[in-house]
């Protein structure tokens, strides 16, 4: 199986040893994106701004791969706090249009950065 990176200077760079995504079989996995500014690698502030800033990133890294959320498939979300969910859940519904994907939403014990939300997405290309 072949399988193609992708990167885009729209989105922030790994901040380790990942790609920003890769495709195999017609699918685009991402990695997980915190909420961080492309521009300045700086975390927006708060929650629903790191929320709309990740999704912001999947969207650039979408494009760059040739496709949107809109063929999402499956995205994941992990929370520093789940209590913070209803914030984030707003935000998916306004950007990620309906049908919905299958989702997963996570509590976990710390997110790189001090971030709040991370996102990550298996998008069709097709």
């Amino acid at each position: 199986m072949a399988s193609q990176i992708i990167d885009t200077p729209r989105a922030p760079a790994a901040i380790g040893a990942y790609c920003q995504a890769v495709v195999a079989d017609r699918l685009l996995f991402t990695s997980g994106q915190l909420g961080l500014i492309p521009e300045t690698g700086v975390l927006a502030d708060g929650v629903e701004a790191q929320a709309r800033q990740a999704f912001a990133n999947l969207i650039s890294i979408c494009e760059e791969a040739g496709t949107s959320l809109q063929n999402a498939v499956k995205i994941t979300i992990f929370l520093a706090d789940i209590n913070e969910f209803p914030i984030v859940n707003k935000v998916m519904e306004e950007v990620v249009p309906a049908p919905f994907p299958a989702r997963s939403c996570f509590a976990v014990a710390a997110l790189p950065k001090a971030g709040r939300v991370e996102i990550e997405a298996i998008v069709s290309l097709s």
